[in-house]
């Protein structure tokens, strides 16, 4: 995807584009949720990204969880989607997106947590109860949705 994206900066500059993205809520055994410190900010994020070309959702989610995590998912379920001013966000370089992403709850995985260097600054599961503050807004409000269905 990022030769697509690179190709469409190309055409449009820094003007807000709208990209699909697939995102992993995972689980581990303790019903802690994994998180990633990202490398590029510093804020916690779920694992995810946007979607390569003729590629579905659920097999985004999973290529990323792999990328990202080193962890293989052997079921995603779909929880729920979020688009809107919620998903609106501004890079570094001021390229802003917004974006229609798919959220995927993870229970059943298997792998090693291997995090990848360039996008991932570290991995840790923490309980839904404590979640960092430096989270994006749509991050915050999947944990609220997360624990209104009782997760």
């Amino acid at each position: 995807m990022a030769d697509y994206i690179e190709e469409l900066r190309k055409l449009t500059k820094h003007a807000t584009l709208l990209i699909p993205h697939s995102v992993v809520v995972l689980f581990n055994e303790k019903n802690e949720i994994l998180l990633e410190e990202r490398s590029d900010d510093g804020y916690f994020d779920f694992p995810g990204g946007a979607l390569d070309l003729k590629e579905t959702l659920e097999d985004a989610a999973a290529r990323e969880l792999k990328e990202e995590t080193g962890i293989i998912a052997d079921e995603l379920e779909l929880f729920k989607v979020y688009s809107g001013e919620i998903t609106h966000y501004t890079y570094f370089n001021g390229d802003q997106i917004y974006g229609v992403d798919a959220i995927f709850i993870c229970k059943k995985y298997h792998g090693e947590l291997k995090p990848q260097l360039n996008e991932v600054n570290r991995l840790l599961f923490l309980p839904i109860d404590d979640m960092p503050e430096k989270m994006s807004i749509r991050n915050k409000q999947i944990i609220k949705d997360l624990k209104e269905k009782g997760f």
